[in-house]
């Protein structure tokens, strides 16, 4: 059985205030902060007091009260655009041969912790079971392939909720089930699985509650920055 499964409402069903701010987002609006003190009409600590605010904000709807009393907010501007991850991997990012293989025969295999994923790598259950969990996994990469082989086997791959996640296999009087998961930062890893199972079970989903901790130090690190900027340190 082929299945892909959707798990969360597409973008344009939800209302545009509940919508997570990105970091243009809170550019834009650090940008109109910056330009209503050069006109005077913000005080230096007023600047300051909603600079902090917007680094804060998680929402798009956080943003717009600290703006709402300026004339440039009101400007008409368009609509935000919402960028799903690829469904295949970019041509010449990952390479044709697995970095490393995960193999079960008439046995157990487990990769979890914190491990470093490659760019590509192989699982193999044949009369098995493979378990692959990212959810404390450190990705070096964007585009990451895991390909699985189920023969009489079972592969479970989990990741964390704040990745993008694809599949694209098939099963033979077997089963072959991808949730399909689009995070809301760009700079977020895309896990592409592949497979094939043949009298087997693939199945890859997210982790509930597990969010990857690099993208969490990234998105930190350049709201640290742009704060000090904004507040002119």
């Amino acid at each position: 059985m082929d299945l892909e499964k959707r798990t969360s409402p597409a973008p344009d069903l939800r209302k545009q205030t509940d919508l997570r701010a990105s970091d243009a987002d809170r550019d834009r609006t650090a940008d109109i902060l910056r330009e209503a003190l050069a006109e005077g009409r913000l005080t230096a600590e007023e600047h300051s007091e909603r600079v902090e605010d917007v680094f804060r904000a998680k929402t798009v709807g956080e943003l717009e009260p600290l703006v709402a009393d300026l004339p440039v907010a009101h400007r008409s501007r368009p609509a935000a655009t919402f960028a799903p991850a690829p469904n295949r991997p970019t041509p010449g990012t990952v390479p044709p041969v697995a970095e490393e293989n995960v193999v079960a025969v008439f046995s157990a295999a487990v990769r979890k912790g914190r491990w470093r994923i490659g760019r590509r790598t192989h699982a193999y259950a044949i009369f098995g079971s493979v378990e692959i969990d990212l959810s404390e996994a450190v990705f070096e990469h964007q585009q990451v392939v895991i390909k699985a082989i189920a023969v009489f086997g079972n592969v479970e791959v989990r990741v964390p909720e704040n990745v993008s996640l694809r599949g694209n296999g098939g099963g033979v009087l077997g089963n072959f089930e991808v949730d399909t998961l689009d995070s809301a930062d760009h700079d977020a890893p895309v896990v592409y699985v592949d497979g094939l199972a043949v009298l087997g079970n693939i199945e890859a989903k997210p982790k509930r509650g597990k969010l990857i901790e690099d993208i969490l130090d990234r998105v930190g690190d350049r709201v640290n920055a742009k704060l000090r900027k904004h507040l002119g340190h």
